[in-house]
């Protein structure tokens, strides 16, 4: 079951509403069998390994924590560190086989061919879990948490169960933390009619990401992607362009279709998305990016690696280190590392040269807060983060530097202004529609880098205009939405990290 499809339109409303009239004592219960049904209605099989993810991440917090008491046991930290050891390789083999065997078969199979050792093992037919990397990431989260011991251990298994299996965000994110997520589930929750009218308005804005824009840039770059032998030049660099619109569009829009859900059950989930198109350096991209998934990789990565204390090129490594582990992280692909260790290389570029920059701003005499130095940024910045999703977008490896030596070949810039460019699945009128929503994008993130929040405003205006707001929302995603007997409803991009 997706955000966007019909049946979520009918569960979530009756989960809300039960949610809302049962006991307090009663709800989390509630929640968590809707979560789980949630969850098994991609695969019923998929609950046996949220399960036992949930089980084994939860025993060894009891286990944590019953040895944090004995503290004067002289083997404490010793045991501590095997108890966490346990947990983080018993998780990581569950994704390892579900998500990674394949490409591990597949890079051993061709290590040992240099060697001309022929290993003919066959690949193993399976199903990655909708949401796996995800809910892995979480628990061991919580695992981490209690070994350091910024969080208590969760006592109440389903209490716990419902932490991992929260359904608003269980299978794209935001990967929450405990110390804020499991704190809200322990808190009784009253409907609250401001929340809810909040939390809608952020439903419809997500859908808008996701119906309207996403999906409809979606119809251009796959016609191109999908035939990119044809398609060469500025056909490619238009494709790429929107596509980096459209992974934000899909991705942020799932986010925040999560986020708004929470808030009606009477939770905040931790924003995943801040303008990141509007970044002024590939560093600062990734503190807008994708803002939980790389807190998480800082915190249980990057600082246990040294982070910055340590010298100048074991810094650099261990950023390069928590990139490319990244680009795993979003599949078993070479091109995904590929796509991180550029992302990572940047950032150590971006530093070895910034005393440099720093010179040159001195020496022209350079305004950084200029809001021409400021464009500049963000444009450079967008392109090289657009490079990137070259490989993010591309299938293979060498498909990726096939699209690569396409690009290359620019020729006849006037197909942006022939209208070439709309025989390319979408027609004038929804080209230039497409192009009118990502100005919407922009100039909403703008407003929001400026503190300045639209659903603020509407919630000061009276209750009759909030209702014809909220109804204009509803009939404008309907109307424009993209829909059809080819649309997948279930294809959110990142459902299948």
């Amino acid at each position: 079951m997706s955000f966007n499809s019909s049946d979520f339109l009918i569960f979530f409303p009756i989960v809300v509403l039960i949610y809302f009239l049962i006991p307090q004592k009663l709800k989390n219960y509630w929640l968590l069998i809707a979560s789980y049904y949630f969850y098994m209605c991609w695969n019923t099989k998929y609950a046996l390994i949220i399960l036992f993810s949930t089980i084994v991440t939860y025993l060894s917090g009891l286990a944590l924590d019953t040895l944090q008491q004995r503290s004067a046991d002289p083997l404490i930290t010793r045991k501590k560190k095997i108890v966490v050891a346990i947990s983080v390789l018993l998780n990581l083999s569950l994704l390892f086989y579900f998500k990674y065997i394949n490409f591990a078969i597949g890079i051993l199979g061709n290590a040992l061919s240099v060697f001309h050792i022929q290993l003919n093992l066959p690949s193993v037919d399976i199903l990655l879990p909708v949401g796996i990397s995800f809910y892995t990431f979480q628990a061991l989260g919580y695992t981490i948490d209690v070994y350091r011991g910024n969080t208590c251990a969760e006592k109440n298994f389903f209490q716990y169960a419902l932490f991992v299996s929260f359904f608003p965000q269980l299978v794209a994110g935001p990967i929450e933390r405990s110390s804020h997520l499991l704190q809200q589930l322990a808190t009784p929750h009253k409907f609250n009619s401001d929340e809810a009218k909040s939390g809608l308005l952020l439903m419809l804005w997500g859908f808008f990401l996701k119906i309207v824009l996403a999906d409809r840039i979606a119809i251009f770059v796959d016609w191109v992607y999908g035939d990119y032998h044809t398609f060469g030049g500025w056909y490619l660099i238009v494709a790429t362009a929107l596509f980096a619109i459209q992974i934000y569009c899909d991705f942020a829009g799932y986010s925040i279709i999560a986020m708004g859900a929470a808030q009606i059950l009477g939770i905040r989930l931790m924003e995943n998305f801040q303008s990141p198109y509007l970044a002024v350096s590939v560093a600062d991209f990734w503190r807008r990016w994708h803002i939980s998934l790389t807190s998480w990789f800082r915190d249980y990565l990057y600082i246990p690696l040294g982070g910055s204390r340590c010298s100048k090129w074991r810094k650099y490594m261990n950023k390069m280190i928590v990139f490319l582990v990244s680009g795993l992280w979003h599949g078993a692909k070479i091109s995904f590392v590929v796509w991180g260790g550029l992302n990572g290389l940047y950032q150590i570029i971006g530093e070895i040269l910034q005393p440099l920059r720093d010179k040159l701003v001195k020496l022209f005499r350079l305004n950084r807060n200029s809001i021409g130095h400021k464009a500049v940024h963000i444009i450079v910045t967008f392109v090289l983060i657009d490079f990137t999703w070259i490989f993010f977008r591309a299938n293979s490896f060498s498909e990726a530097l096939t699209i690569l030596s396409q690009i290359i070949h620019v020729h006849n810039p006037w197909i942006l202004f022939d209208g070439s460019l709309y025989n390319c699945g979408l027609n004038s009128k929804n080209f230039c529609f497409m192009l009118l929503c990502i100005l919407l994008l922009f100039v909403t993130d703008y407003l929001k880098q400026k503190k300045i929040c639209i659903r603020e405003i509407v919630a000061r205006q009276d209750a009759w205009c909030q209702v014809l707001i909220i109804a204009f929302s509803v009939v404008f995603i309907l109307v424009f939405g993209i829909y059809g007997t080819s649309y997948d409803a279930s294809k959110f991009i990142y459902f299948q990290f």
